[in-house]
């Protein structure tokens, strides 16, 4: 047999150990895989959602997170005219409490209230059927949303203790659009009796404007009361939240090598002790120390390597399983660093857990060897 032939076939001579020290290690790698898909999918998602729509910033109140708080709506108009505003819409977000979950959305299901003539700030463009009426009862839903609430054209819609007629059904490819629905601001306004209110303002700004300077004016004008920020902005902010997965993600790494490398050691040993007299053979016909080193560090390497590989597979479908249940709309963002990630954390976990048993068979003295029973 080859040298090489000897390093792919030495581990598989006991299957059982070899297959136990495989999933151990796989099941770390599996998990630095599927936390890396999910982390870049969430982030993806996120810049996609806050960059759709036609709006350069949103105003929020400060100090309330971007889903919630309460403006009053006549900031709207005075935020109109300072200088290089062009546009700005109040939309007030409310949750009703409906049956059904909506799948791929964005957190809860929210019914938006924006002016009819506004509607271009969230960057709804086409509606399947028709657009709601000022001040009626009437409601459009986004794609995802009436996917899950099994709704269509012409259905009714209870919320918040109203009947509301569906006019339409659009889709932007923003999930927390998608997964919402939309109506008269005022309608909305009376039915929760949250008159001269609105939860954030969307701005449209001329293209020479600058975004920063215009977000110091806002916030220094209202201290305190609204805060702005571009849509990159926002990303960055929460990008910066999902990046403790990415901290959960190498520790996970760190704990993988620690586990992996134990049980790695584990099975290096016991192979290396049920093949003392062929190592002493190998020594007594010639093979220098380096190369049976070589040969037991080969074979921990390729453990790992196969471990890798099984590893990689297990983090994908649970990646693809765990989004689609979540959310429909979000996807395991793949990269080569995510995998290169996981292959590096495998060869250094064969490295490290081959270089004791390694270097212990390197060491055998051939007599004693051969003796060996």
């Amino acid at each position: 047999m080859s040298y090489f032939s000897l390093i792919l076939k030495n581990p598989f001579r006991n299957k059982t150990r070899s297959a136990l020290a495989i999933v151990g290690i796989a099941v770390g790698i599996a998990t630095i895989v599927a936390l890396g898909l999910v982390t870049g999918g969430l982030k993806a998602a996120t810049s996609e959602t806050l960059k759709a729509g036609g709006s350069d910033l949103t105003v929020t109140e400060a100090n309330s997170n971007f889903m919630s708080g309460t403006i009053d709506e006549a900031r709207v108009n005075e935020l109109s005219d300072i200088s290089g505003v062009k546009n700005a819409a109040g939309v007030l977000r409310k949750t009703p409490t409906i049956n059904n979950p909506v799948k791929g959305g964005f957190g809860s299901f929210s019914v938006n209230g924006i002016p009819r003539d506004k509607i271009s700030v969230v960057d709804i463009d086409s509606v399947e059927g028709a657009m709601f009426s000022s001040g009626s009862k009437e409601i459009i839903l986004g794609k995802t949303a009436a996917e899950s609430l099994e709704k269509k054209v012409g259905d009714s819609i209870n919320l918040f203790g109203e009947s509301f007629t569906i006019t339409g059904i659009f889709e932007t490819g923003n999930i927390m659009y998608d997964g919402a629905a939309f109506t008269s601001l005022d309608t909305l306004q009376n039915i929760t009796k949250s008159q001269g209110e609105v939860s954030t303002i969307y701005v449209q700004v001329y293209d020479d404007t600058n975004l920063t300077e215009l977000s110091q004016n806002i916030e220094a004008t209202y201290p305190n009361e609204l805060t702005a920020s571009s849509a990159s902005a926002l990303s960055d902010r929460i990008n910066e939240g999902l990046g403790i997965i990415d901290s959960a993600t190498w520790a996970i790494s760190l704990l993988a090598i620690f586990i992996g490398g134990v049980g790695v050691v584990n099975t290096m040993i016991m192979s290396i002790y049920e093949r003392t007299r062929e190592i002493g053979v190998l020594k007594a016909v010639g093979w220098r120390s380096r190369r049976i080193l070589g040969m037991i560090m080969g074979e921990s390497i390729v453990l790992t390597l196969i471990a890798a590989v099984v590893g990689t597979v297990l983090g994908i479908l649970a990646a693809e399983a765990g989004l689609s249940l979540l959310s429909g709309k979000i996807s395991p963002a793949y990269s080569l660093d995510v995998f290169v990630r996981g292959f590096l954390v495998a060869i250094l976990v064969g490295v490290l857990g081959g270089i004791y048993p390694a270097y212990r068979a390197s060491r055998l003295p051939p007599t004693e060897a051969l003796r060996y029973e």
